[in-house]
């Protein structure tokens, strides 16, 4: 019989596959955009952004400069996390799901729309990274959240399935990106696509908006969530104090916070040098077209999408350790054949290189989601997660396309690109393995004191979840 805790409308409802598949198909629809406006700057970064706000600098140098405003929106990331993981935590998932979207659509709208350098000088890139940083703290609030909607609604025998769905909005949602700037590359010139054309994806993201706005105002709060905050208005009743959700994720779960951040080094890296940075490295560095270029992102993000899932299903099945290892240990082997794969200039031997590391990231990305889901208490939870996948990629995915474009200015070849891969991947072996296996947790069951030693009695009713 199912318990309380898997309801989908609230304690002691099971929960119905109709009602799930709902809250699963708002999650997905939500990160898909989120994730659409979010990559789209990073391919625009690595397309055009040099010459619109940038164009004194020479190609790779306005690459460089565009990427750093790329990586700047990373910084805000912590900064969302910890903003929407505190009123997550004490108001609710949904409600700051609807803000995180309404705020990563605005943003993003309003970048299609800034005059370029040509216009209004050093006003230009100025805006650009302002917008950008919106973008970063949108997003930081946003995947927690998201994940855990899904993860709190479900059961423990599925989770790693359903919570990888949110998941798999991020190449859902790089593939819509890549696929209208491909469009627009196709049906424009090179001067009308630097011009305007560039500015359309961007604006499109109103529309997609209100598209999610939609779906996500009609889901239901996570049933978990609300009985963890029926609880604590009972201890605030008995006139127990709770401590901030930060603090208290801080005290108690500090070693999940560390597993959380090594395990997203080479999750986050490997992706944005195979999704973002292979841009300009085929189009500035290989002089390939960008038509051709975009077109292997494309078939690799699709074939991403389907495998999420997959690997969700997976580390349902075996763990996921083990399925988050085998991505990690193969991107970190792979990034070698990978820049082999596009020296070549051959477009089948692209696709192979973007799809074969996508591949490899998937194993990592799918169970991303209820592994760190399962490492928190409920009422710290979105806090946790949050922070542990935020921090990370303050150092990994926000200079990963600088870093990897400095190394190849500095030394003119790729082997420096595989070995900052290679160490990433060792540094996220080492904390998975340090992790404990959580399939199959029960969430509700979680004590917020469970990695560390049980707090003094007259303090543990205010922290318990």
């Amino acid at each position: 019989m199912p318990s309380a805790h898997n309801a989908v409308n609230g304690p002691g409802t099971p929960a119905t596959p109709g009602g799930l598949r709902k809250i699963v198909a708002a999650s997905l629809i939500g990160t898909t955009i989120e994730w659409y406006d979010y990559f789209l700057y990073g391919s625009a970064a690595a397309l055009v952004f040099g010459r619109v706000f940038f164009p004194e600098s020479d190609p790779l140098t306005g690459t460089l400069l565009s990427f750093l405003t790329y990586a700047i929106g990373f910084a805000a990331r912590p900064i969302g996390a910890v903003v929407f993981g505190h009123f997550g935590d004490r108001l609710g998932r949904k409600k700051l799901l609807v803000i995180s979207l309404l705020m990563m659509g605005l943003s993003t709208a309003l970048i299609g729309c800034v005059p370029g350098y040509d216009t209004i000088g050093v006003a230009a890139p100025l805006l650009l990274t302002t917008l950008r940083l919106v973008q970063g703290f949108a997003l930081g609030g946003e995947w927690g959240g998201a994940v855990l909607l899904v993860s709190e609604h479900g059961d423990a025998k599925r989770r790693g399935f359903w919570a990888s769905w949110p998941q798999a909005g991020a190449p859902a949602g790089n593939l819509i990106a890549v696929g209208v700037l491909s469009l627009m590359t196709t049906v424009l010139s090179d001067d009308a696509f630097n011009s305007w054309g560039w500015r359309v994806p961007f604006l499109l993201s109103a529309v997609l908006v209100m598209i999610g706005l939609w779906i996500r105002l009609s889901v239901d709060e996570s049933p978990l969530f609300k009985e963890a905050l029926a609880k604590a208005e009972r201890r605030k009743s008995e006139q127990r104090a709770e401590q901030p959700p930060f603090v208290a994720v801080v005290r108690h779960h500090w070693r999940d916070i560390l597993v959380a951040m090594g395990a997203r080094m080479a999750e986050n890296i490997s992706y944005y040098v195979i999704t973002a940075f292979v841009l300009a490295y085929c189009v500035n560095h290989l002089e390939i077209d960008k038509q051709t270029s975009l077109n292997a992102v494309l078939i690799g993000s699709a074939v991403q999408f389907c495998l999420i899932p997959l690997f969700g299903a997976l580390s349902d099945r075996v763990g996921r350790k083990p399925v988050y290892l085998v991505g990690a240990v193969g991107v970190g082997v792979w990034s070698w054949a990978f820049f082999a794969l596009l020296d070549t200039k051959s477009f089948p031997a692209l696709v192979l290189a973007v799809t074969v590391g996508l591949i490899f990231h998937s194993a990592m990305y799918a169970p991303q989601a209820a592994f760190f889901s399962e490492l928190f208490a409920t009422r710290m939870r979105y806090t946790g997660a949050s922070i542990g996948a935020q921090l990370s990629s303050v150092a990994a995915g926000a200079p990963a396309p600088l870093i990897a474009t400095a190394l190849l200015s500095s030394y003119g070849n790729s082997t420096p690109i595989s070995v900052y891969i290679g160490l990433a991947a060792v540094v996220t072996v080492i904390a998975v393995v340090a992790g404990r296996e959580t399939r199959g947790r029960d969430l509700a069951a979680i004590e917020p004191d469970a990695s560390v030693a049980r707090p003094a009695p007259e303090q543990q009713p205010a922290a318990s979840a």
